[in-house]
């Protein structure tokens, strides 16, 4: 199977499906035989697939399938035995328990194929500095970005365990043409510079790839991103258990999902159908190109518009792939993002509710400078907030403000909780 995409061009929708059903069809006859978990789910279903359409008769696998009980050492999906693989990555476990996943040496080659069409998009060039704003956790987005870099020819430069005003210091030592970070950090790395007399306007940032959370495609952000550093901003989406699957361009915003190894769905968010042109809908994925953990119509959650190219446009040289109007629009569940981690209110009370002396909770979110805060109120007996920030902590990934409120504080629900409070723009 070639990996060569980020040279890969398409001049019609045809032509790209009769790539994707290839690879779909290639990668059903390497797994089925291997996979317990898709042989089982997939029993009774005919393969080959004749058409891209078959899949629809194909059921849905959502995470909460894939994260199996808690003996589970790896995904469910996991196709080979322990031999294979050579990556352990896993999500941040906000909507339950961490999702483990594992990665062969090809699959981590698929994702620099996918990585190497996104540094395309940002035009980087042999040698360039690409600097990774970011902590190197077990989490993939920013492993995968430094990599990418490394096989599409930049130089990559870490900056883990770096404070705010070092990482500055070192994208103005090392010259960095390209920035990769949320863009919430990236705004709030601008925000320092300027608090230490320095322009991040005049930096030698040419470009921005920003990832992790909403903003890349947002009007404002973007155009606040592009002229606080006086760079060009890129957009890009990608899940530890899928893969790096769309992208933007330089030019205008948007998403647009990297079709040669990824099959999208759009499933109505109003209705249990098939989403029309411009349609609110939930972004459904088939990975094509990933044999160890592959998805096969993976309900990402993510809500977006999917806008299809019509052949004029293709013919005055649009691409084939399908465009998501505005990027990520947001969550079909009631997630939050925080300094591009994603967080559930439900996996905070999960979490505290292990705590038997806290009675009662309440989580408010704030916006300080270009940070988002996250801070929990709590009711409880012994008086230690320490301990439950700890345990958020290592659960999240995120450090979380924990503040004891006397008991009988906060309010009580006879109905549905509303434990949220969101004082965000």
């Amino acid at each position: 199977m070639s990996l060569s995409s980020e040279k890969e061009d398409f001049c019609s929708r045809q032509q790209l499906e009769v790539t994707q059903l290839q690879r779909l069809n290639a990668m059903l006859a390497e797994v089925l035989p291997a996979n317990n978990f898709y042989r089982e789910k997939l029993s009774g279903r005919q393969t080959p697939v004749q058409s891209l359409d078959e899949l629809s008769g194909f059921p849905w696998t959502t995470k909460s399938e894939l994260v199996g009980n808690v003996d589970t050492v790896s995904a469910r999906n996991r196709t080979w035995s322990d031999e294979h693989y050579v990556r352990f990555h896993q999500t941040s476990g906000t909507s339950g328990r961490p999702l483990q996943i594992w990665d062969t040496r090809a699959d981590w080659e698929w994702w620099m194929a996918c990585w190497k069409f996104i540094y395309g998009r940002a035009c980087l060039q042999p040698g360039e500095p690409v600097f990774i704003a970011a902590s190197f956790g077990p989490y993939i987005g920013f492993w995968s970005a430094f990599e990418g870099a490394v096989a599409s020819g930049g130089r990559a430069i870490p900056s883990g365990g770096l404070s705010s005003i070092a990482r500055l210091e070192l994208l103005q030592k090392t010259e960095a043409k390209v920035l990769v970070a949320t863009p919430t950090y990236a705004l709030h790395l601008a925000e320092v510079a300027k608090e230490q007399g320095y322009d991040p306007s005049t930096s030698t940032i040419r470009c921005i790839i920003v990832a992790g959370e909403p903003g890349g495609s947002l009007d404002s952000v973007r155009r606040r991103l592009a002229s606080t550093w006086g760079a060009d901003v890129l957009d890009h989406a990608g899940a530890t258990e899928i893969g790096p699957w769309g992208v933007g361009w330089l030019q205008h915003p948007g998403l647009e999902v990297l079709e040669e190894w990824f099959h999208p769905e759009f499933r109505a968010i109003a209705a249990d159908r098939p989403a029309r042109q411009g349609e609110m809908a939930e972004l459904v994925l088939t990975t094509l190109g990933r044999s160890g953990c592959p998805v096969i119509r993976y309900r990402t959650g993510d809500v977006v518009k999917p806008a299809w190219p019509t052949h004029q446009e293709i013919a005055e040289g649009r691409s084939p792939r399908v465009w998501l109007q505005g990027g990520i629009l947001g969550r079909t569940d009631d997630m939050l993002v925080i300094r591009g981690v994603n967080i559930f209110p439900s996996a905070v009370e999960n979490i505290i509710k292990s705590f038997p002396e806290v009675v009662e909770h309440r989580l408010t979110v704030n916006r300080e400078g270009n940070l988002d805060m996250l801070s929990v109120e709590i009711e409880d007996q012994l008086a230690s907030p320490a301990r439950v920030g700890q345990e958020l902590h290592v659960r999240l990934g995120l450090r979380i403000e924990v503040n004891v409120v006397p008991a009988g504080a906060l309010p009580r629900f006879e109905g549905k909780a509303r434990r949220v409070i969101d004082n965000r723009e």
